[in-house]
């Protein structure tokens, strides 16, 4: 077994071709040999990885969000503050700490994470982590990005979110996982 080996894995990496480079992503396609000795292809997205966060407001009833146009859907989508760990070196926190403020103008005096998770690990080995952020300080807003810069922040009630979430008002990944697991550590 090879060290690029998934652990516990009947399956092995045979080898990885990159197809496209960008400046944030890169696409390969990838060889792998399962258990019956077959050999197979699969396309993969590699990503530097992502965090979010959860700002709770209003001694912890209502949270913070962004409303802010997405490309890849074609839309504006309520979300939880997010971005990519794009700084070589830079721990989980404290990329989570520079985003915050960038998009909402708020330091988190603390950072409590609520989970890891791959967003679509069919097709791409992007890794999210998504904190509770708390003691909410003013910072400075610095939006990077014509998207960023036109986003909007939103003041939800914790108690409406399930109702955002089955109305589909509430449709990213990301923000339906943090949004619920703070309403479950608040025990809400």
């Amino acid at each position: 077994m090879s060290s690029t080996d998934p652990p516990g894995s009947l399956f092995r990496r045979l080898g990885e071709e990159r197809r496209y480079q960008g400046p944030l992503i890169s696409v390969a396609r990838a060889t792998f040999s399962g258990p019956d000795g077959d050999t197979f292809e699969r396309e993969i997205v590699h990503h530097p990885g992502a965090v979010s966060m959860v700002p709770l407001v209003d001694d912890g009833t209502a949270v913070l969000l962004v409303r802010q146009f997405r490309a890849a859907v074609g839309s504006d989508l309520l979300e939880l503050p997010a971005g990519k760990r794009d700084v070589s070196g830079e721990a989980p926190e404290e990329t989570a700490r520079r985003e915050l403020e960038e998009e909402i103008g708020l330091r988190p005096g603390r950072l409590e994470a609520l989970a890891h998770f791959y967003n679509s690990p069919g097709f791409s080995d992007e890794h999210s982590i998504v904190f509770m952020a708390t003691d909410l300080t003013p910072g400075r807003i610095d939006r990077q990005g014509v998207e960023e810069r036109q986003m909007t922040v939103v003041r939800v009630d914790l108690d409406e979110v399930p109702d955002l979430i089955a109305s589909s008002t509430i449709r990213d990944a990301k923000t339906i996982i943090g949004l619920c697991l703070a309403r479950h550590t608040l025990g809400r």
